[in-house]
């Protein structure tokens, strides 16, 4: 009766592992029987090639499907393509086959033409002006500095006029200030003889002087002998101690008249040119006071008026003049014209709201265009050019032929299949083993651009497509994806080109930064980064398209602003959908993967508590895994998270693993079966596939739960039953039963975690063990896995087997570093 149920249960068994494994498993047992000593002899012997023996990765067979191809070809030729579907053959710039006439009145809008009218008149509205209350207070404090300078000047000129004009006219005084010295002293010989000492004059020996007062030499000129009469006169009606005292002010006045007319010339402004002249000090001082107030008032209303940026200064020039003439007093009047364009600068700013409203209201005042014509009107003549106007009206009688460009379309879809195929190599030689689901979400990633602009929204998901792609399958091929779509789809659609370019490199920024990203916060910052980037790019690209007609700046700006937030937006939603698209086509990328090695994560929480032991041993064996896999190039966050997950099936009984007994009864000495201690040890394969699937974990960690155990032999209860079967004649011990269902491993990363998950306990068990007896004891499990044919489909190559070896020995090292050994009284003082 035993052996029947034994049989079932072999039978069952068996039936299970060949139906999820195929052939596969089956010659995999065919080979590991039939070759397995062949093996062993051949480790030490000589290398094992990938010409003999040596394990391939499955990603070598997959092939990208045809049909595949095909659907990405015709889909992205039909969606870009969609011009060439319903392309006019009598389009604008083409030559009429024939005189076409119009079949009945109409009057049709051209909404191209009125949009190019509407445009024009948006950007070229006249802005609209506003006071800079800035640039105004910075020009009274410019005036108010310049006439404190010219009261200076005035204070070190002296007083003006420096005698009473009753004494001397004020034209006198003026000649008299400013007279050479020789002049000086010829009027005083001619008003007084030299005999007399006057102002301490003596007897001049100056030919000069002699010159003058001969009667023989050219009459005086009118300044002078009005001088002369004017001193004689007044000479006459006061005392000799009087006027001596006359001259003497005089004097004082020429001596610090040069002196004012020196410091005069320091005045010079940023244009090289003198704010005063010497007009500043024939004034008088009650004409300077009120010369000051009027400038003032000039001055606040020309502000008031307002300065155009862009004035030329002849204009300036001449308001002034206009705004001088009548206020300020006429000696004052050239001084205040070359003073006042020195500090008057431009007031107008333009102010940003009140234009653009100007601006739409500018377009809104433009009328639709209409195109009429009467019945059997000429439309077109033949041979000649078709115009925009011409194409309206073909195109509203259908007359303009519009059907399929089979030779277009023929030529564009042959360079979409150039596409296809470079997107392909690119995917072979940087993410090879994309499988089906993957290349479906390329494709529908890559259709959301054209198709935005097939239903007329101007924005497109560029930035959102490099986000993604550059997230899900790294740079290189979202750059290639990115930089194709901006290639192609302005040769299919009509695109706007600043703002197209502007977001491709948003896109390719986007695509280059987020492959190397490890959590969402690092992605949302990037979003910003590509929504300043296409900004920036927008505005720069409008100044270079724009530069001869001279953009508006308000629209540049307001533009590139706009831009730039729709770059955000579009980060926006590719941080949002990242999470469902994760889930909905099963993906592991470095984001995911980093958020399911969080040990805070439910199911690595439950673990930690339900099988503590099973959680310590997971942790090592993540620590030996992670170390061979960066050292073999493999994928280590994926190794990292298929690690922590590996054992979760242990759960479902933790006491009977030994690592969880915490030197309590082994649960198998009272089960005292090695069929059913099998059987529960094998569970936690099971088990833990159904805890994953329940979590919903990914696929490609799933295949961490079965393939860390592979096909191997639970060789101490397989051991146990062999004893048993020795005693028992009835009982018979088939292989199988004390072997897990597999798969061996499908991938690197699942062959080095294998290996990994063997050896842990083997090192755990070395304390004083040297380097070189700990390798040739992890040389000896990873023999004997490699010869159980359990690596047979990983793509570990013979060779890595001595690289995981030395990598493993160095973990251990680093985890049993000798400490050095404390006194006991230091200690018992602890």
């Amino acid at each position: 009766m035993r052996a029947i149920q034994l049989l079932m249960q072999r039978a069952e068994r068996l039936h299970r592992r060949y139906r999820n494994e195929g052939w596969r498993v089956y010659v995999a047992d065919v080979s590991r029987r039939t070759f397995g000593h062949a093996l062993s002899q051949t480790w030490n012997r000589q290398p094992l090639t990938s010409a003999a023996v040596g394990p391939r990765s499955p990603n070598h067979h997959r092939h990208r499907p045809p049909a595949m191809v095909f659907v990405a070809v015709l889909s992205l030729t039909s969606t870009i393509g969609y011009r060439f579907y319903n392309e006019p053959k009598l389009d604008v710039g083409t030559a009429a086959p024939q005189t076409i006439r119009a079949p009945f009145n109409a009057s049709v809008e051209d909404p191209k033409t009125t949009e190019e009218k509407r445009r024009e008149a948006r950007t070229g509205a006249v802005p609209v002006l506003a006071l800079d209350v800035a640039v105004n207070q910075r020009v009274q404090q410019a005036l108010d500095q310049a006439l404190k300078q010219g009261t200076e000047l005035r204070r070190m000129a002296g007083t003006f006029p420096f005698v009473p004009t009753i004494s001397l006219s004020l034209p006198t005084q003026i000649y008299l200030r400013q007279a050479e010295e020789w002049e000086w002293r010829a009027v005083l010989e001619a008003v007084e003889p030299p005999t007399v000492n006057n102002s301490g004059l003596e007897s001049s020996t100056d030919p000069s002087l002699n010159e003058w007062l001969n009667p023989s030499n050219p009459p005086l000129n009118a300044a002078q002998q009005q001088a002369i009469a004017e001193l004689r006169s007044y000479r006459q009606t006061i005392p000799t101690e009087d006027f001596t005292a006359f001259v003497e002010v005089i004097a004082k006045s020429r001596w610090s008249y040069p002196i004012a007319l020196a410091a005069l010339s320091n005045t010079i402004t940023s244009d090289s040119e003198a704010l005063y002249n010497a007009t500043l000090f024939n004034l008088s001082d009650a004409e300077w006071e009120s010369a000051q107030a009027n400038i003032r008032q000039v001055v606040t209303r020309i502000l008031a008026q307002g300065i155009s940026p862009g004035l030329p200064k002849a204009i300036l020039q001449n308001a002034v003049k206009v705004q001088v003439r009548g206020v300020v007093p006429e000696p004052a009047v050239a001084i205040a014209i070359n003073l006042l364009p020195k500090v008057l600068e431009p007031n107008l700013t333009r102010d940003p709201e009140q234009t653009k409203l100007r601006a739409e209201q500018a377009a809104q005042e433009v009328k639709p265009v209409f195109v009429t014509v009467q019945q059997d009107e000429v439309i077109v003549k033949e041979g000649q050019v078709i115009t925009q106007a011409n194409f309206v009206l073909l195109d509203y009688f259908r007359l303009s032929r519009r059907e399929i460009n089979w030779l277009g379309l023929l030529g564009f879809g042959g360079l979409m299949t150039g596409a296809v195929g470079l997107v392909w190599v690119v995917e072979r030689r940087f993410h090879p083993g994309l499988r089906q689901r993957d290349h479906l979400l390329l494709l529908v990633l890559t259709l959301s651009a054209p198709l935005l602009g097939i239903f007329g929204i101007s924005s497109t998901s560029l930035p959102a497509i490099g986000l993604l792609v550059g997230s899900f399958y790294g740079s290189a091929l979202s750059v290639a994806v990115v930089g194709l779509l901006a290639a192609l789809v302005p040769l299919g659609l009509e695109v706007s080109w600043s703002y197209w370019l502007a977001s491709t490199v948003g896109g390719l920024l986007g695509g280059l930064i987020a492959g190397r990203l490890r959590s969402r916060e690092e992605l949302a910052l990037l979003g910003g980064v590509v929504g300043l980037t296409q900004g920036v790019a927008y505005l720069i690209l409008t100044l270079i398209l724009n530069a001869a007609s001279g953009p508006v700046w308000y629209l540049v700006l307001s533009g590139a602003m706009l831009h730039g937030l729709a770059g955000v937006a579009w980060s926006v939603v590719a941080l949002g959908l990242s999470p469902y698209l994760e889930h909905l086509f099963d993906l592991v990328t470095p984001i995911r993967l980093a958020e399911l090695s969080n040990p805070n994560r439910p199911l690595l929480k439950r673990l930690a508590s339900d099988a503590p032991g099973t959680f310590q041993h997971t942790l090592f064996v993540s620590t030996l895994a992670e170390a061979a896999a960066r050292a073999l190039s493999c994928n280590v966050e994926l190794v990292r998270a298929g690690t922590l997950y590996h054992d979760i099936g242990k759960m479902h009984d933790p006491l009977g693993f030994i690592e969880n007994q915490m030197g309590g009864p082994n649960k198998h000495d009272t089960i005292n079966d090695p069929w059913k201690s099998a059987q529960l040890i094998k569970k936690h394969v099971s088990a833990g596939l159904v805890m994953a699937r329940k979590c919903r974990l990914p696929k490609a960690i799933q295949a961490f739960i079965p393939e860390h155990q592979g096909t191997m032999l639970i060789a101490y209860f397989y051991h146990q039953a062999q004893q048993q079967a020795k005693q028992e004649s009835t009982c018979t011990v088939d292989e199988c039963d004390f072997r897990y269902d597999g798969p061996v491993p499908q991938s690197r990363e699942t062959g080095i975690v294998m290996l990994a998950d063997s050896c842990e306990a083997a090192l755990r068990s070395l304390k004083d063990a040297s380097s070189e007896e700990a390798l040739s004891m992890i040389n000896k499990i990873l023999r004997a896995r490699w010869q159980d044919n359990q690596l047979v489909h990983s793509g570990l190559s013979r060779e890595e087997m001595n690289q995981i070896a030395e990598v493993f020995v160095q973990v251990w090292q680093q985890f049993n570093h000798q400490r050095i050994a404390y006194p006991k009284a230091v200690l018992s003082a602890k």
